[in-house]
């Protein structure tokens, strides 16, 4: 009787996180609320069970993880160009993702997941064009957010 009740609790304990995720839709635009070429929101900060879906505007923009800017352990991510792919982060930290096509005209995003413990490491990326002005932001929303 107790492990019935032990194995009930443990399954009710694992709905309630699920029921509690929630999925991030980050659009990825040409034109959007900050100007040309961005994710929109640019900045998530996800929990775990949470899931970030990306979604191109149009047929141009992809996503994936910036070399140096994920996590020890974690498993990096690339989207096709026009593919819309959903992601479930599962190392803490902080994700640097780009637009291939659009990096240099500063199509950026910041997701953190749990604390940022590689964000002194993300920071030291070196980065081109325009991502050069827009990460300083995002790392300072990260400061704001924990």
């Amino acid at each position: 009787m107790k492990l019935r009740l032990i194995t009930a609790a443990a399954a009710l304990l694992a709905l309630a996180g699920a029921a509690n995720a929630e999925e991030h839709i980050v659009q990825l635009l040409t034109k959007g609320d900050k100007g040309s070429m961005v994710f929109q929101p640019n900045f998530i900060k996800a929990a775990p069970g949470d899931t970030v879906k990306f979604v191109p505007g149009d047929k141009t923009h992809n996503v994936e993880t910036i070399q140096g800017m994920i996590p020890d352990g974690a498993q990096e991510f690339k989207g096709k160009v026009g593919e819309t792919i959903t992601v479930t982060l599962t190392q803490e930290g902080v994700y640097g993702v780009k637009c291939n096509p659009h990096y240099g005209m500063g199509m950026v995003a910041l997701i953190v997941f749990g604390k940022p413990v590689n964000l002194d490491a993300a920071q030291t990326v070196k980065q081109v064009g325009k991502a050069r002005t827009v990460f300083p932001d995002l790392f300072s929303q990260v400061m704001k957010a924990n």
